[in-house]
């Protein structure tokens, strides 16, 4: 039986501006993402990485090309079928995006508020459990302005994962911490990711973490140019 795809990119073209305006981003990428592997897109700046992650996303129209997302076609979906995907998805950005005036726990609560239908002690316990799982279970009461930069970015990795998503999408949430705090991030989701099967996608331009991935692939000026399997 073969590996479960949850991503399937095929000759995918995207353009951002019009008219004399108009510049192509990305250029015939084609990749495939299979359940609980953790792969990485690398590339330098303006190589079109966040781009695809927004794609895949679903924060961005596909305008050419097929991107098959859980078995669904997102060229031509419709902006209800985007939502309904967004809400299988687990997003973590460079900057944590937690808000300063709610609780570690409640930030991780956030990530079941999309969800909807959860008592408040349940999604409580669920936010608790997730904090527990990446290391904070001491830190369930603390606002973000009493957690080091590595903490934070634990809290986000807690509230990306709460919902058991099917697929994290990772903007560089290690560009802005020290070696081993990045490590930590990385060896969470990829742990948390194999316990629940969730695939991750890590948009980097972060050399630290290579040795973590189980498969990489390199963007440059919009064209996938190396793919490397290491699992």
């Amino acid at each position: 039986m073969g590996e479960e795809t949850i991503v399937d990119v095929r000759g995918l073209n995207h353009w951002f501006g019009s008219g004399e305006m108009r510049k192509q981003a990305l250029f015939d990428v084609s990749l495939t993402l299979h359940r609980g592997n953790f792969t990485v897109l690398m590339g330098p700046s303006g190589s079109g990485k966040t781009t695809v992650l927004t794609l895949v996303g679903c924060l961005r129209a596909v305008q050419d090309g097929s991107l098959r997302l859980l078995g669904q076609e997102l060229n031509g979906a419709s902006e209800a079928q985007l939502v309904g995907l967004r809400r299988r998805l687990g997003f973590i950005f460079q900057a944590h995006n937690l808000h300063e005036s709610l609780t570690a726990a409640q930030n991780v609560m956030m990530g079941l508020q999309v969800h909807g239908g959860l008592s408040d002690n349940t999604a409580e316990q669920a936010a608790i459990h997730a904090l527990g799982l990446v290391g904070l279970s001491e830190r369930t009461t603390y606002l973000p302005a009493n957690l080091s930069g590595g903490q934070k970015q634990r809290v986000a990795v807690a509230r990306a994962l709460v919902s058991s998503p099917a697929l994290v999408l990772a903007d560089e949430p290690t560009a802005a911490l020290d070696k081993d705090s990045a490590a930590e991030v990385v060896d969470l989701l990829k742990r948390m990711g194999r316990a629940r099967g969730t695939t991750t996608l890590l948009v980097t331009h972060d050399n630290r973490i290579l040795d973590r991935a189980d498969r990489i692939l390199t963007l440059e000026d919009g064209r996938i140019i190396h793919v490397e399997d290491r699992s």
